[in-house]
């Protein structure tokens, strides 16, 4: 089993255009290898089998009719609990949603039924997507495969474990601060963050509007290429999607193959609190580009300390402002116990959500209250987000992209960072790329002595991600990691 579950994308295509295996035998695979070892990594919040096997038999009668949708076709994937599919539960891992049924499909999930993707299973998450560690699920803790006694990062917890559990070859997920990147450098896997604006958010529960987007996770770099292509585009559904040419990713770097591109190092990134492995791993991978005739420049990030405390500023008050939406009277949980109109907003929020959305909603609530908006969120937040952009702008004046730490640490023991503002520090490096809505992604480039995945983050100009997936590429054709993973 493990010679298919662990291929790339573009083996797993192959096979299925060599007729080696049907997207029946396929999909049967990852149904059986989720089930084996899914009571040790808790990935999953759900799935149906029936469905996702209904949808492998419809892709194998259309490559036997010759009218296959896509290269795509008859391709498992997961998705995190926050992409409305219809007919199916959306719960964002709270209890307020815990038994609400999607009526309708997101953008994206549109996409993968175009492209003939078979959808399999809803993957767990932080609530709401607010955590990085997969701790703050209402239902179960998603483990590290690399070590179970470990978080696999969050929130995008489910999906990044998955994929490197091989429960599924691909999985999205969102990153709002870091998201998609922590998780992919914890458990060994490739991800993306896309440019803001790059793909839709039509469909995807809101947790700071400004800052969220939707990408993707993939053993290799060519898998989250080729489902970043059928993913991108304007919608009309979605008033912040670009209008931006769709550029086809794999032609892209194919044509930058053998390319030399500029580097940016910044010191902002190797300060105190780094784990001296993983900067050990870092300065090895800018070695590696250094010797492939890259220029690596020294650039300067003064604005980097301030990203963490602006991010919960902005994250927190538009966190406050969507959930308001959660209330008990349109649509999730509405407590039995209510017997006034004050009642039912009072104990359905205090009895579905959990306490870290609890505690960014309050946060958001004083930032925006009458007195601090100013002092807080307008007058300071958001002109020192601007700063971080132009600071990044200025940078990129001197390079294509960004090298950097994806994490300060690898993957912690369970219940470690007991406090709020440890989960928080540990999206330190991350979170700018949110507040500057540039690309961003992690890639494997080592591992620590107790064989823990080290991530490599590379940042990109806005809209540039074909520059940042045939650096990423060069990477991987140089190295062995994305051909790892662990034994359960």
């Amino acid at each position: 089993m493990d010679d298919v579950i662990f291929q790339s994308l573009d083996t797993l295509i192959n096979g299925l255009n060599a007729k080696q295996f049907s997207s029946v035998e396929l999909t049967q695979l990852y149904i059986q290898r989720t089930k084996a070892v899914e009571p040790k990594i808790g990935a999953f919040l759900s799935f149906d089998e029936d469905k996702t096997l209904k949808e492998a038999q419809a892709s194998d009668k259309r490559r036997a009719e010759g009218a296959s949708l896509s290269e795509l076709d008859g391709i498992p994937i997961g998705l995190k609990d926050i992409f409305a599919e219809k007919g199916q539960p959306l719960t964002c891992a709270s209890r307020i949603l815990e038994h609400f049924i999607s009526p309708y499909d997101a953008t994206l999930v549109q996409h993968l039924r175009e492209a003939g993707m078979v959808l399999w299973g809803r993957l767990n998450m932080d609530e709401f997507a607010m955590g990085s560690s997969s701790e703050h699920s209402a239902f179960k803790m998603t483990h590290n495969p690399w070590d179970l006694t470990r978080i696999p990062g969050g929130s995008s917890s489910g999906s990044a474990a998955a994929v490197a559990a091989g429960e599924v070859p691909v999985a999205l997920g969102t990153d709002t601060g870091g998201s998609i990147r922590q998780p992919a450098a914890l458990c060994g896997v490739v991800g993306i963050k896309p440019s803001y604006g790059r793909v839709s958010r039509y469909g995807m529960v809101a947790f700071a509007s400004s800052l969220d987007q939707a990408g993707i996770l993939a053993r290799r770099v060519s898998g989250v290429a080729r489902i970043l292509s059928i993913l991108c585009g304007a919608d009309p559904k979605d008033a912040t999607s670009a209008r931006k040419p769709i550029p086809n990713f794999l032609a892209d770097m194919q044509a930058n193959k053998g390319k030399q591109w500029s580097l940016g190092v910044s010191d902002a990134y190797f300060q105190e609190g780094l784990n001296p492995e993983i900067r050990q791993s870092v300065e090895q991978a800018i070695e590696f580009y250094k010797n492939l005739g890259y220029r690596i420049v020294p650039i300067q990030l003064k604005t980097l300390d301030y990203a963490i405390p602006v991010y919960y500023v902005i994250a927190s008050a538009e966190a406050s402002s969507n959930l308001a939406r959660f209330d008990g009277i349109r649509y999730g949980y509405r407590s039995p116990k209510a017997q006034t109109i004050d009642q039912v907003f009072e104990y359905s929020r205090g009895e579905g959500l959990g306490p870290e959305v609890k505690r960014r909603i309050l946060l958001g609530l004083h930032v925006l209250s009458s007195g601090k908006y100013d002092a807080y969120y307008y007058d300071k937040a958001q002109k020192v987000r601007r700063l971080i952009y132009n600071d990044f702008m200025d940078a990129f004046k001197q390079v294509d992209a960004i090298l950097a730490p994806t994490t300060p640490v690898p993957a912690n023991k369970q219940g470690e960072k007991d406090t709020p503002l440890a989960m928080y520090l540990s999206d330190i490096y991350t979170v700018s790329v949110n507040l500057a809505g540039l690309p961003g992604m992690s890639i494997p480039c080592g591992f620590t002595q107790d064989g823990l995945p080290i991530g490599l983050q590379l940042i990109g100009k806005p809209f540039e991600e074909s520059t940042l997936l045939s650096i990423a590429e060069a990477f991987e054709a140089g190295h062995d990691y994305s051909n790892c993973y662990p034994l359960l």
